[in-house]
């Protein structure tokens, strides 16, 4: 379960106070597909940042899987983080110089994951990607869309019950996005936590939950929309 408890966030921009997250309360059970929806500079990614364990708030409480986020230390913070919480992003992360493989190496490498493992796990990810014939291949030897599956391969490696997508289909084209939703729905069934930022009211209803953040603050109406999904 993801939850905040009265979590707010504010940034000076130009000397202006911005309102990333004005005492926000939210409840995500296991097992939810949530997209977040609402215009530029409403929060959204802070939001999503706060949850994964990487934006402390200014007050309030953030849960995960029972575990008060920002109570532990930043060693202890960042193994939930890992253990728990797959990230996603629009703009993929792949380190350039590496091949699809070793990409998708990395947090196993870190896990401290035998080496003759790592390769057997991220190759079988890759391959349930449907990249199973790119493993040697950077990614600017890949298309755009190749390179996103790299990254959701990746954020698999140490099988997070928590995924946390920002604009995953932001940088794609129609197809491809489409594909790339249908994989997280796909994971979704699997039993994992999906919380997706997206400015595409045509994604945000591939979720089971939308909510709406307008300036910091969850809408009421929004709150409780869920789709006909």
């Amino acid at each position: 379960m993801l939850k905040m408890e009265s979590v707010t966030k504010h940034y000076t921009h130009r000397g202006r106070n911005v309102k990333a997250l004005e005492n926000v309360t939210l409840e995500i059970p296991r097992g939810d597909f949530v997209s977040v929806v609402g215009p530029s500079g409403s929060g959204k990614s802070t939001l999503l940042l706060t949850f994964g364990g990487m934006l402390s708030p200014a007050s309030g409480r953030v849960v995960v899987d029972g575990q008060s986020l920002y109570e532990l230390t930043a060693e202890d913070r960042a193994a939930v983080r890992r253990k728990t919480i797959g990230f996603v992003f629009q703009t993929f992360n792949l380190v350039p110089y590496l091949t699809a493989m070793e990409n998708v190496q990395i947090p196993l490498y870190l896990a401290g994951i035998d080496p003759a493992e790592q390769k057997k796990r991220a190759g079988s990810l890759l391959e349930r990607v449907g990249l199973g014939d790119r493993l040697d291949h950077k990614p600017s030897e890949l298309s755009v869309g190749q390179q996103q599956r790299v990254a959701l391969a990746r954020m698999l490696a140490n099988d997070p019950a928590v995924i946390l997508a920002d604009e995953p289909t932001g940088n794609l084209d129609p197809e491809t996005g489409q594909s790339i939703l249908g994989f997280l729905e796909q994971l979704n069934r699997e039993g994992r936590t999906i919380v997706m930022v997206t400015h595409d009211m045509r994604a945000a209803k591939r979720a089971k939950r939308v909510l709406k953040l307008v300036d910091g603050s969850i809408s009421t109406n929004g709150q409780q929309e869920r789709t006909s999904a």
